[in-house]
């Protein structure tokens, strides 16, 4: 039987963030993942790192996940880029928000920075003049590649810390015995664990169903598109427009934002499907375009269809059309996304008997937060002190 201080199932962000704490902690640590590297949200998103689009509390945590990123990208490649974010307002009262969150911005000590219509457009070529009337950049933010980074930093906790990780291995059973956790694999195998971190994303399932089917967590399905590569055309960062501006947690703590949105029509297509048009340039210079939102309950996520909604995104095209004149807008791939969220809580935290601590249910802020959030939480469920230096 294997033995380790920590195992943390499931390599997704939350899980690889959760494992990495640990082990730089000096701990004994198995990362286990039923797959040979995680298939599902964490590669299945913009690779957006932007704590700009959080409220207060996840901010923090989405600054410390920067400081790390950029840390570890010193040492060994995670697909790091450091270009900035910016947001893009379409009218007045777009503009009227990304100035109020500035001044916010002010108090928490984040740095962000006003652009005129004039500043944007000579930034960020092939932006529609039409469209907009200026943004908010935010200087410290970064890209990373979501089809590499989780594997790539899966690989440097095993070369600088030792990490070990288990992948193709499901966990199907685990109970308490002697002070610490028996798991046992489909295969038979047994592991054997001081303290279990269940970081399974939407897999509702295997392990502890009772306890899903029982929440309040529910399944949101995403469309995202990539386009082939621009011939020459550039775009640095992150390119979220005034849709998001209207969306964004962080802009709820505007005092413009009630009063501007309530008017927003909530029956038309875009808000049935919770769109907002973002951009994000691969560094083979495809972009990504997307992208839709879509909500089903725990007991009831078959309701969401598997397939791709064509009529949402050519809706998706012909907006981002509006905002950006892209040299190439044929599409070379389409995909689906899936993560998990709760109706009353910013993130789904579960202990059983002090030795199995369940986390999911992260919602849209996982690239972006779950380095921070795990820094705390493995903290506090570990008895640790780990320092945080932003």
């Amino acid at each position: 039987m294997n033995e380790f201080d920590v195992v943390v199932i499931g390599a997704g962000i939350v899980g690889i963030s959760h494992a990495f704490h640990s082990v730089k902690a000096g701990l004994k640590v198995a990362l286990i993942e039923r797959n040979d590297f995680p298939r599902n949200a964490t590669v299945r998103n913009f690779g957006q790192v932007v704590p700009s689009g959080m409220n207060l509390k996840w901010q923090h945590f989405g600054r410390e996940s920067l400081r790390i990123y950029k840390e570890i990208q010193q040492e060994y490649d995670i697909t790091v880029r450091h270009q900035g974010s910016i947001y893009l307002a379409s009218d007045q009262e777009e503009m009227l928000l990304l100035e109020e969150l500035a001044e916010i911005n002010k108090d928490n000590d984040y740095s962000s920075i006003l652009y005129g219509m004039d500043k944007c457009l000579a930034e960020y070529p092939g932006l529609q003049a039409s469209y907009v009337k200026g943004g908010l950049f935010f200087p410290d933010e970064i890209n990373i590649d979501p089809r590499l980074a989780a594997r790539k930093i899966i690989e440097y906790l095993g070369w600088k810390y030792g990490l070990v990780y288990q992948p193709r291995t499901l966990i199907k059973n685990m109970v308490r015995a002697n002070g610490s956790v028996h798991l046992t694999t489909a295969d038979g195998e047994l592991v054997k664990a001081g303290k279990v971190f269940l970081c399974s994303g939407a897999e509702f399932q295997i392990l502890f169903p009772d306890l899903f089917m029982n929440s309040d967590l529910v399944l949101v399905k995403l469309q995202m598109m990539q386009t082939v590569s621009q011939p020459t055309q550039i775009i640095k960062g992150s390119i979220l427009t005034g849709w998001t501006i209207r969306r964004y947690e962080s802009f709820r703590e505007c005092r413009s934002f009630h009063r501007i949105t309530k008017k927003d029509c909530q029956e038309s297509f875009q808000q049935k499907y919770g769109v907002h048009i973002l951009f994000k340039q691969n560094a083979d210079g495809s972009v990504i375009i997307g992208d839709s939102h879509e909500y089903a309950p725990v007991k009831e996520i078959d309701r969401l269809s598997v397939d791709i909604n064509l009529s949402l995104n050519r809706f998706m095209l012909t907006e981002a059309a509006k905002i950006f004149d892209l040299e190439r807008f044929e599409i070379l791939k389409t995909w689906n996304g899936y993560y998990t969220q709760g109706q009353s809580n910013d993130i789904f935290e579960k202990t059983l008997d002090d030795h199995i601590h369940i986390i999911t249910g992260i919602g849209g802020k996982g690239m972006t937060a779950s380095l921070g959030y795990a820094k705390k939480n493995v903290e506090k469920t570990l008895a640790l002190n780990i320092k945080t230096e932003y």
